[in-house]
């Protein structure tokens, strides 16, 4: 991505619904420019597609956490693979420092994330964890499925 389409997808992300028109405007190009750069940046998969960002309180609130999570040796990617296999994980990161792994986890009930977090650490190489549960999200620039 060149500086231009940094400009762009900064203005998609603040508005994706803005008209090409008024993208061109901003980004002083052509409208053939603007639209160009979308369907580059749409076919070499930049862009996976536009959202609807929703205010925290528009829906009713799942239970949600965080968990981090330490693995023994070099077994991270094996544990990265049966934590794909649970639905109610949103996303795995890596990192560094204490933890290996960082999971974003959500259930209907505090039940059901009880009875995840116990799946979740009977996962042969998982040797500790550490679970928060998320209170409220007074800001987020994610969509929320």
């Amino acid at each position: 991505m060149d500086a231009l389409d940094e400009r762009l997808v900064t203005l998609l992300r603040h508005d994706a619904r803005r008209s090409i028109s008024d993208l061109a405007l901003d980004l002083g190009v052509s409208r053939a420019t603007v639209r160009a750069r979308m369907e580059r940046l749409e076919r070499q998969g930049d862009i996976l597609g536009y959202t609807v960002i929703l205010r925290a309180d528009a829906l009713e609130q799942r239970v949600r956490g965080i968990t981090m999570i330490e693995v023994e040796g070099h077994v991270a990617d094996r544990v990265v693979r049966a934590l794909g296999g649970f639905p109610e994980i949103a996303a795995i990161h890596t990192t560094n420092g204490r933890w290996d792994l960082v999971v974003e986890l959500s259930t209907d009930t505090l039940t059901q994330f009880d009875a995840v977090l116990r799946k979740i650490r009977l996962i042969p190489g998982i040797t500790s964890s550490e679970t928060s549960l998320l209170l409220a999200t007074p800001r987020s620039t994610r969509a929320r499925l």
